[in-house]
């Protein structure tokens, strides 16, 4: 079984949708806790690691083999909980980093929630250490669009998504642009043949990759 941890319900039916797809017959466990992201943004990360553990822990006691942690903003902490809990614990943004990695030096990382930009820069990092390459991130966040999300205008909250991706696309100077959160990835397949400058800049985004590599984890 994967236990998931996510800030968000709107998480559920997309992972479980991506392990029908990619992992079909693996058990998933969801916790959803939206008040760890809320605490988050007022304290740090570090400020909810305790109640970060407790969730991660609380998975593995139901039996999950591994953990995947689809909010950004707490993955470093839950990824640090693993140890204790007794089970690995993956990032949902890990695999994702390292392949903005490899797709070149020069990324942009756009974000709808402030909090998660130095999570996500510092993540790619990272892997960019782990690899040997050099790396130079630019951070953009996309004005409005969290706010949409919480008032559950979705489609307003990628529209803002989709045209900040053009609008850094159209700067240029980058090889690669990743969206730091797991629900701005519907946003990828609008901008699948886009005719907008740039258009052949790689966006990055992190359920599917995520899934895969936690799914192997939990031994599938």
């Amino acid at each position: 079984m994967l236990g998931l941890l996510h800030t968000s319900p709107v998480h559920v039916p997309v992972f479980d949708a991506l392990r029908d797809a990619d992992a079909p017959g693996l058990p998933l466990r969801h916790r959803v806790r939206p008040e760890l992201l809320a605490a988050a943004r007022e304290s740090g990360p570090d400020g909810v690691a305790e109640e970060v553990a407790e969730a991660v822990g609380a998975l593995a006691r139901d039996g999950a083999r591994a953990v995947l942690c689809t909010c950004s903003t707490l993955g470093d902490v839950a990824e640090a909980a693993g140890a204790a809990a007794g089970v690995p614990v993956l990032r949902v943004d890990r695999p994702m980093a390292a392949e903005a990695v490899a797709a070149g030096p020069r990324l942009a990382v756009l974000a709808t929630v402030e909090s998660t930009l130095a999570p996500t820069t510092e993540l790619i990092a990272d892997e960019a250490r782990r690899a040997g390459r050099p790396t130079e991130v630019r951070t953009v966040l996309v004005p409005d669009a969290w706010e949409r999300f919480q008032n559950g205008d979705r489609e307003g909250s990628l529209a803002a998504v989709v045209a900040a991706v053009r609008r850094e696309r159209a700067a240029g100077g980058i090889d690669a642009l990743v969206l730091a959160q797991a629900s701005m990835a519907p946003a990828v397949e609008r901008l699948v043949d886009d005719g907008h400058p740039g258009a052949g800049v790689p966006v990055l985004a992190s359920p599917r990759s995520g899934l895969r590599a936690a799914a192997v984890l939990a031994g599938r």
